[in-house]
């Protein structure tokens, strides 16, 4: 469910509908869009209708479900495959690409461009075939895909049982005061912004979340860490960086505007995963190498910060 909060302005004039007045303040919003999927409309907290007309200084709140598809598209969206056989697609997911489709990313995720590039052979009524993790939209790196219901199996079991080992690097906005160490704590979800989480050491809250961090290079007031995820919740790094007093660079959630990289995104990549594949009893180990956005400031850091 979506909740969508729309303050009027001076642009609706002496009055205008409700739903014309959202259209044209929000791109992602059609007036068919809202007639389809809104489930309450209310103005300044009173039920309303999408024929309502409102006037300056109105609050708009709608709530809204996406509706969901009887199929996933294949699309064919290059990937950059690190890792291929019969049973796994370990690919190096870029910066901006959804994991899987969901509410208002229906389209252009990394399933969508693995189904294509499978063949759609996975035809089963699931909206995230052969995803057994993820990395968030703005995260780039190594992920692995499971190309069979069997492989799939399989490597969900390697994660519950924190079998496979995930490797992340990250610059960050300030130095943590110990070089290396081990973040425990409890994360929920932040009570004022839904879409934040937040750490809390009420041991009856939350869940557990456990992160791994080593300082690789200082660059005045900036640091090039490797974490080591020992535990896989939402947000747990941007959080825990956060926790530690050095946000991560480019973070729009749990970050700072920065004065030198204005237009920074977030510096964070999923750098190595090693873990067990099917039929395999050793380990393999993958690895995505930095991006560019990534080389671009550790280049400028170089130069403002010669060591």
């Amino acid at each position: 469910m979506n909740i969508l909060s729309i303050q009027v302005d001076a642009s609706a004039g002496q009055g205008m509908r409700l739903d014309r007045y959202c259209a044209m303040k929000e791109k992602s919003i059609t007036r068919s869009r809202l007639k389809m999927a809104a489930i309450k409309i209310s103005i300044n907290g009173k039920v309303s209708r999408l024929g309502k007309m409102v006037k300056s200084g109105d609050l708009i709140e709608i709530e809204w479900e996406d509706p969901v598809p009887d199929h996933i598209e294949a699309e064919q969206i290059p990937l950059d495959i690190l890792f291929e056989n019969d049973s796994v697609t370990v690919v190096n997911k870029p910066q901006g690409m959804v994991t899987h489709p969901a509410a208002g990313n229906w389209k252009g995720t990394l399933v969508n461009a693995l189904l294509f590039h499978w063949g759609q052979h996975r035809k089963e009524n699931n909206l995230r075939p052969g995803i057994v993790h993820r990395l968030d939209k703005d995260t780039s790196g190594v992920i692995i895909t499971a190309r069979t219901p069997e492989a799939e199996s399989f490597l969900q079991a390697e994660f519950a049982n924190r079998a496979a080992k995930k490797q992340y690097v990250a610059i960050l906005q300030g130095t943590p005061k110990a070089l290396t160490g081990d973040i425990k704590t409890r994360i929920v979800r932040d009570p004022g912004n839904r879409k934040r989480f937040a750490c809390t050491d009420k041991q009856e809250a939350g869940k557990f979340a456990h992160t791994g961090y080593r300082v690789v290079r200082q660059y005045g007031p900036y640091t090039l860490v490797v974490f080591s995820l020992f535990t896989g919740r939402t947000h747990q790094l941007r959080v825990h960086s956060k926790y530690l007093g050095a946000p991560i660079l480019g973070d729009p959630v749990y970050g700072k505007k920065d004065r030198v990289f204005t237009d920074a995104t977030l510096m964070l990549h999923a750098y190595k995963l090693s873990i067990h594949l099917p039929g395999n009893p050793r380990r393999t180990l993958f690895c995505a190498p930095l991006p560019c956005r990534f080389r671009q400031i550790l280049d400028r850091l170089k130069e403002l910060y010669p060591q």
